[in-house]
Parts: structure tokens; sequence; C-alpha cells
């Protein structure tokens, strides 16, 4: 069983390694990203399992700035499956100046426990760039989206329909700090408001083991102001995870 799990696990990962839009390349590199790893196994009298997988990358050519970001997320609790999540964002961003740029983005995203099939949503707009020098960068981003949400065949017949559609006011505040040469603060929070509120807020903290090694603790919220039947409308995960930069 542990073998399956494994197997499973390292599936979820190689494929995940958006909320697209972090800023974690330093100077003008073509191509740069993070991988992200994280696990957990215990056996004896309670069996449980978890794997975490990451991989952010952008890429700069001329005044484009291009970001992806794959998510795999899986949990396994005495048999029972108790989270899967599988993400993936992309951002492109023009550059009408040092500060200021036009973004359009795309996210889609999978995950069975919040009742729906999948998730997709899609946004372009203005993002301007507070702060951005070595040590400390901000920036904002504003502009109308859609959201679109298939609902799973249980909660459609409950629901009567079978998708969540709106028009969305897409919105962005990213702001990441080192606290020393060798640790990093970041907290991002994206926001679409329409007929309800989706949010996603992530709190993390870096510190580096050896060379481009780095441990992650980080703390993601995601809210939702209107839940299906019988879903809560706030999750928290919490993650300590291996990050290394290239």
């Amino acid at each position: 069983m542990k073998k399956k799990l494994l197997i499973t696990g390292l599936g979820l990962m190689l494929p995940m390694m958006a909320h697209a839009g972090a800023d974690f390349v330093v100077g003008d590199d073509v191509l740069a990203g993070e991988v992200e790893l994280g696990a957990t196994l215990t056996t004896g009298n309670t069996d449980t399992s978890s794997f975490k997988g990451r991989l952010a990358l952008k890429h700069e050519l001329g005044n484009w700035e291009n970001e992806y970001l794959f998510e795999g997320l899986y949990k396994e609790d005495t048999d029972e499956i108790t989270a899967k999540r599988y993400f993936f964002g992309a951002q492109g961003d023009y550059q009408l100046d040092h500060n200021s740029y036009i973004f359009s983005n795309m996210n889609y995203e999978v995950d069975p426990f919040t009742g729906y099939e999948y998730s997709f949503t899609a946004a372009t707009g203005y993002g301007h760039k507070f702060i951005s020098n070595e040590r400390t960068k901000l920036r904002a981003e504003i502009g109308p989206g859609f959201i679109y949400q298939r609902l799973d065949s249980t909660l459609a017949a409950i629901e009567g329909d079978d998708a969540d559609k709106s028009i969305v006011a897409h919105g962005v505040i990213n702001f990441e700090t080192k606290l020393s040469e060798t640790s990093k603060f970041g907290q991002k929070i994206v926001m679409d408001f329409g007929d309800k509120l989706d949010a996603r807020s992530e709190t993390f903290v870096t510190a580096n083991i050896v060379g481009a090694l780095a441990m992650k603790f980080a703390v993601i919220v995601r809210y939702n102001s209107n839940p299906l039947d019988s879903k809560t409308s706030t999750d928290t995960e919490t993650n300590m995870t291996l990050l290394y930069a290239f």
C-alpha cells in the first residue's frame, strides 16, 4: 500500500513540478524558476501520507514577462483521500515602463472537495510596481475577469444548475521582503469579486539551508463567501517544504 501511495504521490508531483505572478527572479534572466517539494508518511496505528509539489517558472523576453505555475497536493488518511488539488496558472505581463504593465492571466484548478469538478478563471488589466528593489517588492493588479466553476453531479442536482459563472473584479496584492541575507517573507492576496467573493491568501517565510536550497513555511487560506451546500467558506493549508531556485 505504501509503495502505491509513494508512486501516486510522485506521479502527482512530477507533472505539477498560479496564482501566477511571483517575483522570484533577480535581474534579467531569460528563464528561471523554483521547485518546491514536501512529503509526510506515517505508519503503525495511523497510516497517513501527504505530498505537495510546486513548480514556478518565469520567462523574460523583451518587454514581456511570462510566468507559469504548477501545483499538486494529495493527502490520504487510513486509505481515505482527504485532500486532492491540482492547479495550473499562466500570466503574461507587457511592460509599459519600469513600474507599469498590462497583464493577462488564466488559472485552472481541480479540487473535488469544494464541490466543483473544476474552476477556470481569466482576467486582464493594469499592474503597478510600487516598490521594486533588491530588498523589497510590492505590486498590485486590478482589472475585469471571468470565473467559471463546474459543479459535480451531486451538487448540480441540489443547486439546480451545473455551473457557477460570473463576471468579476480581479485584484492582486503581492509583497516580498528580505528579512536577512538568507531569509525572506512574503504575502500574496488574490481576489475575484462578482456574484460572490473568491479569495486566496498565502503567507510564507523562507530560510536558506545551503546554496539555492531553502526551507519554506507557508500558510494558505482560501475563502468563498457563498460556499456550496454543506461546504465551509474557509479552507486553510499549512506546509513545510524544501525549495530549490534555479
